[in-house]
């Protein structure tokens, strides 16, 4: 038998570990938090070929993992029982209990001693009691026993989805292989594992391979959400808002550019709420001057409103806000102007296609406070996937208006297409199909948002 120990900084990364090194029949036979992560002993027979299908070893391993998450969470249901009882019943001392210890009785004297000795709790009808050593002793050791057996529970939790994540896959490669190509199409795309199972249950009929991927691109394309009319072209107030190096600035500026070229220069203007970054203010004043049209700055003298009301003869106000920490409390106060504004204002959430999605999704939540009209995708030509964004803008119901796919202005950035975004998603992921264990990693974190939710 190869017994071996394996580090990492979590438990899905272990089981990673165990998995490439003895295979998949390594039976887990300890496992224990340390500094900086977790360490997991694993045990094998003999050298065994890593296999993606699931195995009779792992079943059992499966089996014995979930009995000792059942025997753990008994002990700790128990603990707090026992920690909750007196060990004698206080209603015990009583006149009854006094005569029968005067009387010579060595069963209430037993009990009175029992008495006596009992750790001191405090009674409810007096909180202000205090508690004596033994208790404040015994309460620290108690705390962190349950919380040693509460990481416990925890981590045997994270092996079990990695546990079944990696047999689920391995059902569905084994058993659907059809089905296990087009999983693995659509995680190359970078689309969310959720989003991917809703459009996989569409072509759960189509037995032909190529004409089921057909059929996923166009649902994909149909359920993009994208902006019918151009912004620019209906005219009005908009304020693009976003994370830092999101690349607002320099949208703010094709889009003024775009519109000046098709429309002239007398009817735009353009507004800063950026008065944190060094020199934000005065790049947007150089191209003002470029374009040949004015800028105005928000600041302390000059709030959002005033500014606006003072460009109201203008058919297109563009307007640049700050990135700044969603922590910042400058950045709520940016928000809830834009958010008193109403309808008055479309506000467009700038995203980097570069970002990963739950960074994306961070930013949906934190700018949704203003009331959202739809998104801009930045620096497509530098993602490696665009799955990451347009997934966001599925499940979230927020509307593609443009794609900028590079620096220059006004020529890198196009209005949003549902079939050329899914054109330009399927280019970007290349040919490089996404490998078993990152397919299981897929379905361990399914089963992880199942529980969760």
């Amino acid at each position: 038998m190869k017994v071996k120990r394996f580090f990492a900084a979590d438990m899905r990364q272990a089981m990673k570990l165990v998995r490439e090194e003895l295979g998949a029949d390594a039976s887990i036979i300890g496992n224990r938090r340390v500094v900086g992560g977790v360490e997991l002993t694993a045990a094998v027979d003999y050298e065994a070929p890593r296999l993606t299908p699931p195995t009779p070893g792992l079943s059992q391993e499966l089996k014995k993992t979930q009995e000792r998450i059942v025997n753990a969470r008994a002990e700790l249901e128990a603990g707090d029982r026992i920690a909750e009882q007196p060990s004698v019943n206080r209603q015990l001392f009583g006149e009854t209990m006094r005569k029968a210890v005067q009387d010579g009785s060595p069963v209430a004297r037993e009990l009175l001693d029992r008495l006596n000795s009992e750790i001191a709790y405090p009674a409810p009808e007096a909180p202000r009691a205090k508690p004596a050593p033994q208790q404040t002793q015994a309460e620290p050791e108690n705390s962190s026993g349950l919380s040693a057996m509460r990481d416990e529970i925890a981590g045997l939790r994270e092996m079990l989805e990695a546990q079944l994540g990696s047999m689920a896959w391995g059902q569905v490669n084994q058993q659907r292989p059809q089905q296990a190509s087009l999983w693995r199409r659509l995680t190359q795309l970078g689309l969310p594992a959720e989003l991917s199972q809703k459009l996989l249950q569409l072509v759960a009929d189509e037995k032909n391979t190529r004409q089921a991927w057909r059929m996923l691109l166009a649902h994909l394309a149909h359920s993009i959400p994208v902006m019918r009319e151009e912004l620019i072209d209906q005219g009005g107030v908009v304020a693009l808002v976003g994370p830092t190096g999101a690349g607002k600035t320099t949208t703010l500026g094709k889009l003024a550019a775009r519109y000046v070229l098709k429309h002239g220069s007398q009817h735009v203007a353009l507004v800063t709420m950026d008065t944190y970054r060094i020199g934000a203010h005065e790049q947007l004043r150089t191209l003002g001057r470029i374009l040949n049209v004015p800028v105005r700055v928000v600041d302390e003298q000059n709030s959002l409103a005033d500014v606006l009301q003072e460009f109201s003869g203008k058919r297109l106000v563009l307007v640049d806000s700050a990135g700044l920490q969603a922590q910042d409390p400058h950045l709520h106060g940016q928000l809830n102007q834009l958010a008193a504004l109403g309808h008055r204002v479309s506000k467009l959430l700038v995203l980097a296609a570069t970002s990963q999605y739950q960074v994306l999704k961070a930013a949906y939540h934190t700018y949704k406070v203003c009331g959202l009209s739809g998104c801009v995708l930045t620096k497509v030509d530098e993602a490696a996937t665009l799955g990451e964004a347009l997934g966001l803008a599925m499940q979230q119901g927020l509307p593609v208006a443009y794609l900028a796919d590079g620096q220059r202005i006004p020529d890198d950035i196009a209005k949003a297409v549902g079939h050329q975004l899914v054109s330009r998603a399927v280019s970007l992921a290349g040919n490089e199909a996404p490998a078993d264990q990152a397919m299981a990693d897929v379905f361990a974190g399914i089963l992880h948002t199942q529980r969760a939710s």
